[in-house]
């Protein structure tokens, strides 16, 4: 199978030709049909998000049909479209586990991370940790809803007893989410990069009640906040446009620093919290309500062999959705 793959942090992905992988027991085959190309997959080829090993293949946002089933795996057909996520196993035994917080189980595997990932033309995943998708969307749709929906959502969920919500960095959870809030009946205002116009753009033809830049206040005080962009920077201004008792999320799984700032942007019982990974029961939830929606997801399909072009496009910060690699 060809795939592209991460031989040093630092340096481009190569189209290499790797031997088809067997799924071992609990296991399943897939052949990709889209990828999505995350955040998370930049920080770790560039070393901000150092990978446990190496060479790997990226890519955590799998839509795929069942090629093969390993030993001991039931209800699932050939053929079928699964998705995989983040996610890729966990203990089952830890204290995490057993009351319900698989996402922090300290022998969680991660798909993209741990275990080789989506930026092929096959990939290996646990049964357990795949979802069923729907048939009638295309797989580049269906893509970013494995992370930038799954994760987004468990993020949103924090907020979701919320009325007013600010979304900072408008990209691929934020335009998906923004749907599911807007269905909610939510007021979203989105904060973009300064002089992101297109952006802005973007955020209003989806729903948003206001968009302007990041460094901007809002036109009423927020009740809730989500940070999507790994800047650090934006924290103590998210605290600082939420009201008292508000709550700001932290939705990324790398930051740059948090700079320094007075308490008195926390005071006034605001909670400030972060999402670690996420859980099936996320997956399910967002999974069901998804398709209610309906959520529609405004992607730039990609060839497997441009992957480091999706890279690049994501690093600068002129897409308009998300990024999906199609084999």
């Amino acid at each position: 199978m060809r795939a592209m793959v991460l031989r040093r942090v630092g340096e481009p992905l190569a189209l290499e030709d790797l031997p088809l992988p067997r799924p071992g027991p609990g296991e399943v085959l897939l052949k990709v049909e889209a990828c999505g190309v995350c955040r998370t997959d930049q920080h770790i080829a560039d070393g901000e998000l150092p990978p446990p090993r190496l060479p790997l293949v990226l890519g955590h946002q799998v839509v795929g049909r069942v090629a093969a089933l390993g030993e001991g795996v039931e209800g699932i057909p050939l053929g079928a479209r699964r998705g995989v996520g983040w996610l890729g196993g966990t203990c089952g035994a830890c204290k995490f586990c057993r009351r319900g917080q698989e996402n922090l189980c300290p022998e969680a595997e991660f798909t993209g991370y741990g275990r080789d990932g989506g930026y092929a033309e096959y990939t290996l995943a646990r049964a357990a940790f795949t979802y069923p998708l729907p048939e009638g969307l295309p797989a580049e749709g269906l893509a970013p809803w494995l992370c930038a929906g799954l994760i987004g959502y468990r993020a949103y969920r924090m907020v979701r007893d919320r009325e007013v919500l600010g979304l900072y960095g408008f990209g691929a959870a934020a335009h998906l989410l923004l749907q599911v809030a807007r269905h909610e009946g939510k007021r979203v205002y989105a904060f973009v990069r300064p002089g992101d116009e297109a952006a802005k753009a973007f955020a209003r033809e989806l729903g948003a009640v206001w968009a302007g830049d990041s460094t901007e206040d809002p036109p009423e005080p927020l009740e809730g906040a989500l940070i999507f962009a790994p800047v650090g920077e934006l924290v103590p201004k998210a605290l600082a446009d939420t009201e008292p008792g508000g709550v700001v999320v932290l939705g990324g799984i790398h930051m740059s620093p948090i700079p320094p700032m007075p308490y008195r942007l926390l005071w006034g019982e605001r909670t400030l919290r972060s999402v670690a990974n996420l859980t099936r029961e996320d997956a399910q939830a967002f999974l069901e309500v998804a398709p209610k929606v309906p959520v529609r997801a405004e992607v730039e399909v990609f060839p497997l062999e441009e992957a480091n072009r999706a890279l690049e496009a994501l690093r600068g910060g002129g897409l308009r959705g998300a990024a999906v690699l199609v084999p």
